[in-house]
């Protein structure tokens, strides 16, 4: 992995966003997995990824890395798996505009914990995003209250919530290396879908798929924004990631004909602009 070291860090942020944004795509072509059995498989792929990058990070000290991240990384894997579940969950659920646009809210609900929790100021800029925001979800969501897409909007919201404990443990234990914690929530995520699921057996067509999901779009999505964001400062990375929810609804839109109601588009690019308002409170440098 060394030679991605190489590679000037905001591209490598970018190649994960559009990694990531086929993620909706993905999970609407499966063709007969439910969304425990995507989430199972998709969890199973992506776990493997990570072993094999972790393995070839650490090496001999790999048990040793994953004995390091103690309780707090412990704590964050459980929470992302939840957050990989609301994920995949979302995207079964709801349009893949509509799971886009509101996981960007991962900031806003930074913002909001980060006072609640850890007693960070929060400026007038950051109240008007977040009032801008909801706006803009209250919005889309007013689109779908008829529409049977209801729980899957809701379950969309966990993604960005425990994205949001996820950074606010990082914060609280700083020393505490976190990389290997998706590995955790690869696993937990893994246990979530077999749990609920009847059975795990699917057809090659849709394990084909989960292979997909897991070792590329969310595997190499992971590693190119780990990498990348060493080098990139953070406020840089969350305005690029921004391409994730742009590119998300264009593919369902070319390839599978999911045409979001101009009421979504018009809510999403509010929920966008509040995101980006929110990052002119950090310095990009």
């Amino acid at each position: 992995m060394n030679f991605l070291n190489k590679v000037p860090g905001p591209f490598l942020v970018f190649l994960g966003a559009c990694t990531l944004s086929f993620g909706g795509l993905i999970v609407k072509s499966f063709e007969g997995a439910n969304l425990w059995q995507i989430l199972f498989w998709r969890s199973v792929f992506f776990s493997i990824v990570v072993l094999f990058f972790l393995l070839l990070n650490y090496k001999k000290n790999f048990f040793n890395s994953i004995y390091k991240i103690g309780l707090p990384g412990f704590f964050g894997g459980i929470v992302l798996s939840c957050g990989y579940a609301g994920y995949v969950f979302a995207m079964y659920n709801t349009t893949v505009a509509n799971a886009n646009f509101i996981i960007q809210t991962q900031t806003i609900f930074l913002a909001i914990f980060g006072y609640i929790f850890l007693k960070e100021k929060i400026s007038i800029l950051t109240i008007t995003s977040i009032v801008l925001a909801f706006s803009g979800i209250f919005l889309m969501l007013g689109g779908s209250l008829n529409s049977g897409q209801m729980i899957g909007n809701i379950a969309a919201f966990i993604m960005p919530i425990s994205f949001a404990v996820l950074i606010l443990t990082v914060r609280k234990y700083p020393n505490v290396d976190m990389i290997p914690l998706q590995l955790i929530a690869g696993i937990g995520a893994i246990i979530l879908g077999y749990l609920f699921s009847s059975q795990i057996i699917v057809s090659s067509y849709d394990i084909f798929l989960g292979f997909i999901a897991g070792f590329f779009q969310v595997g190499l999505g992971f590693i190119f924004i780990t990498v990348g964001a060493k080098t990139t400062p953070s406020a840089l990375v969350g305005i690029i990631m921004l391409t994730e929810a742009i590119l998300g609804p264009l593919w369902a839109w070319l390839f599978i004909n999911e045409t979001p109601p101009l009421v979504v588009l018009v809510g999403g690019s509010i929920v966008l602009s509040a995101v980006v308002l929110q990052f002119f409170n950090r310095k990009i440098v």
